[in-house]
């Protein structure tokens, strides 16, 4: 496949993936009733305002697929970010309509969206920044938590591990994911604050029900800081 045609798959993805939640109507998130033992206000899931960063997520990727495949539709380096962001959208068009039927396969495609998504944001091309590595860098690090958050919903939904531990063990497992990636990517800080604003939702939703779950959020978000600054500075 030309490198054109999958300059426009990319971009028609990004719009497909934006247009996805107009067909399944009325997805809040998991219902409680989804899983064996319900999830009322699990510790691990962030606040509901969070995910109103998906709309930012959306108009970015458009904007940048878009704003590449009229710039810089047979350039290598752009080439080679597509293809596997192109996997993690293709996955993303279909991903609310599998979490509707089955938090499990909705769980296991969030992880395919999130791996493919990391391996674009490492192969985005320094130049153009602003429609390239930043979208995708926001994009991945709001999938670092939500891949995160889906794990730990099925641990406490499914009895492996009660509510509170599986808030520590997978908000803790998002925060370690988090800082690796930063720190080696030293770049695309957007992923780091994705990550961010989904703890700090974290530490919303729990600083009364669920202390040391929000503690350990706010501690994250924090040590978060820094190698998001760093990457900042070195752009």
């Amino acid at each position: 496949m030309s490198r054109s045609l999958i300059a426009l798959l990319t971009f028609l993805l990004a719009i497909g993936f934006a247009l996805s939640p107009f067909f399944v109507s009325g997805f809040n998130g998991f219902s409680p009733d989804q899983f064996p033992i319900p999830q009322d206000n699990p510790p691990v899931q962030p606040a509901g305002y969070a995910f109103s960063i998906w709309g930012l997520i959306y108009v970015w990727l458009i904007v940048g697929m878009g704003w590449g495949l009229w710039k810089r539709r047979e350039d290598t380096l752009w080439h080679d970010m597509r293809l596997p962001l192109a996997l993690s959208l293709f996955v993303g068009c279909f991903w609310l309509a599998v979490a509707v039927a089955s938090p499990i396969w909705a769980s296991v495609l969030i992880w395919v969206m999130l791996v493919s998504a990391l391996y674009a944001l490492f192969r985005a091309p320094r130049e153009d920044r602003g429609f390239a590595a930043l979208p995708v860098g926001l994009y991945a690090g709001w999938l670092s938590a939500a891949s995160c958050v889906s794990l730990g919903l099925l641990a406490a939904g499914y009895g492996w591990m009660s509510g509170p531990t599986a808030g520590l063990v997978f908000v803790g497992l998002a925060i370690v994911i988090a800082a690796g990636v930063q720190s080696s990517l030293m770049r695309a800080p957007t992923y780091g604050i994705g990550v961010i604003w989904a703890l700090i939702a974290v530490v919303v939703a729990n600083v009364a029900t669920a202390p040391t779950v929000a503690a350990l959020a706010a501690g994250g978000a924090i040590a978060l800081i820094l190698p998001t600054y760093r990457s900042w500075r070195r752009g």
